[in-house]
């Protein structure tokens, strides 16, 4: 038997199934407790404060990305709209572990409904209800096995932030769940381990505990006990491409020498330095979030220019483009005044946020103008219209920014490319988004994971559309979304005329290597090929034909 998921971090995991199952039971309905009510809220917040201490803990122990997101867990627990709703429940007769589970289950819920960014919070919060119902209960913290005899691949139905931030390379063979996406915690951090991960991967946690599990990173296939021949061919074929990979070193570019800057995603200072060693030439997107989220008040002039010198200080000489403020319902800021969106992801979010709060938009351009040198690129994220495209570049120029740019995420914006170009110096391609809006599909929705597959031919003519107006104007169009990551896909973007190639440290080595060993004329051929089909799968195979190298490389 075979499963299929999305494969979000490349590689070939086996091993035995260490199936992760919700070991927290739920407290009865409507349980109440004996004694005062202040004694019992002393109880709960005594809970929710241990394992905010805790999961902090887990973050400094872990260091680098998951400690950022450790530590926004550790201030969900503490979150004064849930502590004040554990009170009144309690107040209203409920034992403590129930009112916890009641507060915490109603506030995932509405955070699942948000899609995007708060939807991807919700296993978040589950996670952090079960440790504080389990530690009222005086019953073990959810967890996993500590010192395994082989390497497991783990399975669940998804997985929190604490349950993987101390798992150790050695430990883990890979990742299986039946929910999630590719910006998903689990994603982010089995990328930054390097550990095979496959998402939204229906029938996962129905895997008996112990079987034999074979997990593909890349195509997303999940192979249930399979024949040691088979295990034996995949594992050499693994070390085929990383040999194969490891070859290929210097500037992004083609076989016939097509220049094409490869650049990392960076979601935080920690990932600084695993894009260097990955042989970034510089950022080509830097998501300052980081700064904004999970805090009582807004990051400092010093802080933010801190933050974004360092940038520019771990790529000399390197291309550094930095992302505005992308906030908005679907990730409010708790110092900023907010109003709950119908729908979040087509509400105020992006530059629409930034312009709403100019106080905020100021202070941020400020301090990039402060530390800019002639790297450094600032673009607007969700920009929609060729007049959000010039109120953000006089913003930009006004305090004297010389790269500024915009993001291509949204179809219309596509459509009008030319018009958006005018009056700024470059455009990035967010494929993310932009599969997003162009198929009605959240992102982070296992069911709809088929409409987010990059591959599929409509956004492939819109990734088109944008490169041809930048290249009419002799202005760059770089992309800056997870499709950068596939090495056949890589090469497909270029033959559409993307200049350059921005994506998590971990796929650089591998994108380096497909472009090395194709001459332009191929990809151009390769994209000409996937755009005539009408299924991703088509088109991906199509392209594949005019990419023979691939094959040899093991990607």
């Amino acid at each position: 038997m075979n499963l299929r998921g999305v494969g979000v971090s490349p590689g070939i995991g086996h091993g035995p199934a260490y199936v992760l199952t919700a070991s927290v039971p739920e407290p009865p309905e409507g349980a109440t407790y004996t004694g005062e009510a202040e004694q019992e809220k002393e109880r709960a917040m005594a809970a929710l404060t241990r394992v905010a201490g805790e999961l902090e803990a887990r973050g400094n122990q872990a260091g680098g990305e998951a400690e950022e997101i450790l530590k926004a867990q550790a201030l969900m627990a503490e979150d004064p709209g849930l502590v004040v709703k554990v009170r009144s429940l309690i107040d209203r007769g409920l034992a403590a572990p129930r009112a916890v589970y009641e507060a915490f289950t109603k506030y995932r819920d509405v955070l699942a409904g948000s899609g995007g960014y708060l939807g991807e919070r919700a296993a978040d919060l589950n996670d952090i209800r079960d440790r504080v119902v389990a530690l009222l209960y005086g019953h073990a913290m959810p967890g996993l096995p500590a010192a395994p005899a082989e390497p497991y691949v783990l399975v669940a139905r998804d997985l929190a932030p604490a349950d993987t931030a101390l798992l150790s390379r050695g430990d883990v063979a890979a990742f299986v769940t039946e929910e999630g996406g590719p910006t998903s915690h689990t994603a982010i951090i089995a990328r930054a381990m390097g550990v095979p991960a496959v998402v939204a991967c229906p029938g996962a946690t129905t895997i008996r505990q112990g079987v034999r599990v074979m997990a593909d990173g890349a195509s997303g296939e999940v192979r249930l006990e399979p024949a040691e021949s088979d295990v034996a061919e995949a594992v050499g074929a693994a070390t085929v491409r990383q040999a194969a990979v490891s070859e290929a070193e210097g500037p992004g570019r083609t076989a016939d020498g097509h220049l094409v800057p490869l650049l990392a995603n960076i979601g935080s200072p920690a990932d600084l330095a695993a894009a260097r060693e990955a042989g970034a030439e510089g950022i080509g997107l830097y998501r300052t979030e980081f700064l904004f989220l999970d805090r009582a008040e807004a990051p400092s002039a010093e802080e933010q220019r801190r933050a974004y010198r360092a940038a520019l200080e771990a790529f000399p000489g390197g291309k550094v483009v930095v992302r505005t403020l992308d906030s908005g319902a679907d990730k409010p800021l708790a110092f900023l005044p907010s109003a709950a969106e119908p729908n979040p992801a087509l509400g105020e979010r992006g530059l629409r946020a930034f312009r709403k709060f100019p106080e905020v938009m100021e202070a941020q351009l400020g301090a990039l103008a402060e530390v800019a040198t002639d790297d450094l690129m600032v673009m607007a994220p969700m920009v929609a219209t060729a007049e959000e495209s010039r109120w953000f570049a006089q913003r930009c120029r006004a305090k004297g920014l010389r790269g500024v740019g915009v993001m291509i995420e949204i179809p219309s914006a596509a459509l009008r490319a030319k018009d958006l170009l005018a009056p700024v110096d470059f455009v990035s391609v967010g494929t993310n988004d932009l599969s997003q809006y162009a198929y009605a599909a959240d992102r982070q929705l296992g069911a709809v994971s088929a409409l987010q597959d990059p591959w599929q031919p409509a956004l492939l003519d819109l990734v088109a559309m944008a490169a041809h107006a930048a290249n009419g104007v002799g202005k760059p169009c770089g992309i800056c979304g997870e499709s950068a990551a596939d090495p056949a896909l890589a090469c497909v973007l270029v033959g559409l005329g993307a200049a350059t190639l921005s994506m998590g440290a971990g796929a650089l080595p591998a994108v380096r290597a497909g472009l090395a060993a194709h001459t332009l004329q191929q990809c151009t051929f390769a994209a000409e090929a996937a755009r005539e089909q009408t299924t991703a799968g088509a088109a991906r195979a199509a392209a594949r034909v005019h990419l023979p190298e691939l094959g040899r490389l093991g990607l």
